[in-house]
């Protein structure tokens, strides 16, 4: 009796499995990918793999075209059964997952390059894209390699960042890549549609600072630029949230995130406290990064005159919008305070917990080199219900959101629970 091997599923986009596009880059970290590949397979997925010609230095392609659900392809060029490889496999993936993803491999991708089979499928498709880095601690920790993979985040790519482990050449640090399995369980649920931490949650965050009427032409606010609450909008939206913003500024600050936010454009505090009460009720999340005026006034109709001296101004205190969220917020409802202080930090800041009852507050010291308004650049101490604190240093108003939207994510799933 002579065996004959089932044939391998047929290439084709009729395909009714979800069909992942499995790039290896040249690393020792490669011979994981063998493993992946099988879990992959082993859940039912339709795998592409494609490798690097770097990748076939540490691993052969005829282990992966025989685990694979097609043979394994490495060229742009010389493939008889689909002439333009890289548009087959970018238009056809639900998922690319670069396991293991090296330096080199990831500055090319954000460069946008398209010099081999693998970055032009990167490049050619709409997929969701998982990379998981590995390479030594010494080039994990450069700071053009951080750059990298900051701007891929700020594309949507997700990263699955190395463990803390042995490296090759017997050194032990960060660079390892993630355990196969671990890499598997993400993809089958971005294959599902998991987009980040904050999948299918809904998130209002403010921007901006008020602007308070004086006449029709003159207003009294604050030196916010509004860039923390963009930043957190489009990170929000990076991990999956559906996001909207409400905000002061100019929405030229946006144009990363306008696609795929909503945006709603407010003046006052009292514009400000209307909106984000009304969606209040449709949202899990609301992160008061706006810096909103404590005062108001009643604004003259026409406009005030040099020649008839200084007006008198008269204020009145305005809504306070964290205080009414709180008392309105049902049990599973997250609210994030911020707090911008410049002396007595921390005795101010935890007067605010106590006096707000938020879940989280965010407190920043705005007198500190390079910190708070109109830098690039934040250091915060995250303070949770409990008064613990969590001190976060001075580095960019993107890599903020990330550790504050970190916190938010525990307490939506605490609250599932």
């Amino acid at each position: 009796m002579t065996w004959t091997p089932s044939p391998m599923p047929s290439a084709t986009p009729s395909s009714s499995s979800p069909r992942i596009v499995l790039g290896v880059s040249g690393g020792i970290a490669a011979y994981k990918a063998v493993e992946l590949l099988r879990l992959l397979r082993d859940e039912g997925f339709f795998v592409s793999p494609v490798l690097t010609p770097d990748a076939t230095r540490f691993v052969g392609t005829v282990t992966f075209s025989a685990l694979a659900s097609e043979p394994a392809r490495t060229s742009l060029y010389g493939d008889p059964t689909t002439p333009i490889p890289h548009t087959y496999l970018g238009q056809h993936a639900d998922v690319i997952v670069v396991a293991p993803a090296t330096a080199h491999l990831i500055a090319r991708y954000a460069a946008g390059l398209a010099d081999d089979l693998l970055t032009a499928t990167l490049l050619a498709s709409r997929a969701p894209v998982l990379l998981c880095p590995a390479m030594h601690t010494e080039m994990w920790e450069q700071p053009s390699v951080q750059e990298n993979l900051a701007t891929l985040r700020r594309r949507g790519v997700l990263v699955l960042e190395p463990d803390v482990g042995a490296l090759a050449g017997g050194d032990v640090g960060p660079g390892r890549m993630r355990e196969p399995q671990e890499i598997a369980d993400l993809v089958k649920r971005l294959a599902h549609g998991f987009e980040g931490p904050l999948t299918g949650r809904r998130i209002l965050i403010t921007a901006g600072g008020t602007r308070e009427a004086i006449d029709p032409v003159r207003v009294i606010s604050n030196r916010s630029s509004g860039r923390q609450g963009y930043a957190l909008a489009e990170v929000a939206r990076r991990l999956g949230a559906t996001v909207t913003l409400v905000s002061t500024v100019n929405l030229a600050l946006a144009l990363d995130v306008v696609r795929d936010v909503d945006v709603v454009k407010v003046q006052s505090a009292s514009e400000m406290h209307d909106e984000v009460l009304s969606r209040l009720s449709d949202v899990d999340v609301v992160i008061m990064a706006a810096a909103v005026a404590d005062f108001t006034l009643r604004a003259s109709k026409v406009k005030l005159k040099k020649e008839q001296g200084p007006p008198e101004l008269r204020f009145e205190a305005t809504a306070d919008i964290v205080s009414d969220l709180v008392a309105k917020k049902s049990a599973r409802q997250v609210i994030v305070g911020f707090a911008a202080e410049t002396t007595n930090v921390e005795q101010n800041a935890l007067g605010k917990l106590r006096a707000k009852g938020v879940d989280l507050l965010v407190v920043n010291d705005v007198s500190a080199p390079g910190v708070g308004f109109e830098h690039g650049t934040n250091e915060v101490v995250i303070l949770d219900r409990d008064e613990h604190a969590y001190p976060v240093t001075l580095r960019s108003k993107e890599a903020i959101s990330y550790e504050i939207l970190a916190r938010v994510a525990s307490l939506l799933t605490q609250g599932d629970s």
